[in-house]
């Protein structure tokens, strides 16, 4: 295997001028994508919006809606979930729960994230659906609200179904949001632990080997059955820069290794990440006429990046501020407004927030300050 990637490695650096045709990038894989995480801007894609079996890459999806859970305080990671029969009979890769015993939260994040347990995936499904079949509607809602187009899940784990199937580029956008998880990472980039199933000890291992023989890749989730093939959806952090590669129906683990780091690769070579507004330093102030300051200050809730092309001169973007007519009272990081950023033909909007809470002011400080207004002829139209 190591001699695989040293050949890739050595390919790829001598070339860093071509464009991803000519690299012929992806070749063992069916479908393939790379994109940008904080833009999601696709780099290279290969059929990335056919849809497909993706096998174990659907735990995604479920580990995303387990850390929004986590996030809202649905659920705890000390909490103890009561194991069913239907999550102990699952097939395909386990961790061996027992029905009617209780396993903690955090194993069971583990045996989803680590070593990509199907029992896991089912009895997180009902802790948080409260039925398996309810938590799919809660995928497939979540699936819309992204923008998948080419993604219908019929369960939480993967194993092959009549009408469960996703595209390369809609695993890439799941992906895009569970990388904004560092717990999520910390999981998926967890090589070996051990944890406690049913009261007893068990050892779970990465399936994704790239963790340990790829330096930097830090997620996400393999995905392997007899229609899917070989599945991988990686990612990686360089040079201030989150890429998310998504390969399916590769023929081999190896070759599924070969067509991820390719990708990576590439992208690395060929692109890099310029920040036009870091969010800690941004500020503005939006006037909001019924509050008591009336002046606040507002923030951007993350970075403004653009991806650009390494061997393109002509990099040239717009941005617009675009504030919204709100009024008090307003909670401390309520959205005040938009920055809009023009760039490469796209359009990408930032959230802008309020930094504090607004509170209304009394009907007497509203007319002096409307008074005060048109004395000074700052009367806001």
């Amino acid at each position: 295997m190591k001699k695989i990637f040293l050949i890739c490695f050595i390919f790829l650096f001598s070339l860093n001028v071509l464009n991803a045709e000519t690299l012929n990038l992806a070749k063992n894989s069916e479908t393939a994508i790379l994109i940008e995480a904080s833009t999601n801007k696709v780099l290279f894609e290969k059929e990335s919006h056919k849809a497909m079996a993706p096998a174990s890459m659907t735990k995604i999806m479920t580990m995303l809606l387990i850390m929004e859970s986590l996030d809202n305080g649905i659920i705890k990671l000390d909490d103890e979930v009561l194991i069913s029969k239907r999550a102990q009979d699952m097939g395909g890769t386990q961790i061996y729960v027992e029905a009617g015993s209780n396993v903690k939260v955090e194993d069971l994040i583990k045996g989803i994230g680590i070593a990509s347990a199907n029992d896991a995936a089912v009895a997180m499904a009902e802790k948080i659906g409260g039925t398996v079949e309810n938590f799919v509607d809660m995928m497939n809602k979540k699936c819309k609200n992204l923008g998948c187009m080419n993604t219908n899940f019929k369960n939480p784990h993967g194993l092959d179904e009549e009408g469960h199937y996703s595209s390369a580029y809609d695993m890439a956008l799941i992906a895009s949001e569970l990388v904004k998880y560092d717990y999520a990472l910390k999981i998926s980039s967890t090589y070996d632990e051990n944890i406690n199933v049913s009261g007893q000890n068990h050892w779970l291992v990465n399936t994704n080997k790239l963790i340990k023989f790829y330096k930097g890749i830090d997620g996400l989730k393999t995905g392997y059955t007899d229609k899917a093939g070989y599945c991988l959806t990686a990612t990686m952090k360089r040079n201030n820069m989150r890429l998310i590669s998504v390969v399916m129906k590769s023929d081999t683990k190896d070759n599924r290794s070969t067509d991820t780091i390719g990708m990576m690769e590439y992208g690395y070579s060929m692109y890099g990440s310029e920040t036009i507004f870091e969010k800690d330093k941004y500020s503005g102030t939006i006037n909001i006429s019924n509050s008591e300051k009336r002046e606040y200050k507002y923030y951007l809730d993350k970075d403004v990046k653009i991806i650009v092309d390494k061997n393109r001169k002509d990099v040239l973007y717009t941005t617009e501020v675009k504030l919204n007519n709100v009024k008090a009272p307003l909670e401390k990081g309520s959205i005040v407004g938009n920055l809009v950023l023009d760039f490469d033909g796209k359009r990408y909007i930032y959230n802008l927030k309020v930094k504090e809470e607004v509170k209304k002011a009394s009907y007497f400080k509203i007319f002096k300050n409307h008074l005060k207004d048109i004395v000074t002829g700052n009367v806001r139209k």
